[in-house]
């Protein structure tokens, strides 16, 4: 059965106006809600990280979006997906996509399984006033309920 991003964004998973200082921490934070609903291994978000460093901002998919993730043998329990949105915006280093505002963290059990989700992410994100709802509305219900349309 494939997940969709229903099934992995919701009120656990996302949260709203987080304070980050800079891209270490607000990929930590996203994280942090993976870890806390049980999906990862806190070993999983500090390899978010490492790749980030390693690999550069290539994770900084669109204007102001980031997808975090590592290798499912990192730390992955079970798919999963998380949503920070930032007070205020940091910068990754990515001269195309910078300042961040929305970080999204994700977790694959394997190079399939989270292509759905990832598909229906991406569905969502290329739609302009979707994306703009999402940076101003004012409570994770309302986001959820977004996503959900």
């Amino acid at each position: 059965m494939a997940v969709g991003l229903l099934d992995l964004l919701n009120e656990k998973t996302i949260r709203l106006d987080v304070e980050a200082a800079d891209w270490p921490e607000s990929v930590r934070l996203a994280g942090a809600l993976l870890v806390d609903i049980d999906a990862v291994f806190p070993s999983y978000v500090d390899a978010m990280v490492r790749v980030v460093t390693e690999l550069g901002p290539y994770m900084v998919v669109a204007p102001g979006i980031a997808l975090a993730h590592a290798r499912p043998e990192d730390g992955v329990k079970r798919m999963c997906m998380s949503l920070v949105r930032l007070a205020s915006p940091v910068e990754f280093g990515s001269e195309a996509n910078d300042p961040v505002d929305l970080v999204f963290a994700f977790g694959a059990v394997d190079k399939e399984a989270h292509l759905q989700a990832l598909k229906e992410l991406a569905t969502f994100l290329q739609k302009e006033e979707a994306v703009s709802a999402l940076r101003q509305c004012d409570s994770v219900e309302k986001a959820v309920q977004l996503i959900k349309e």
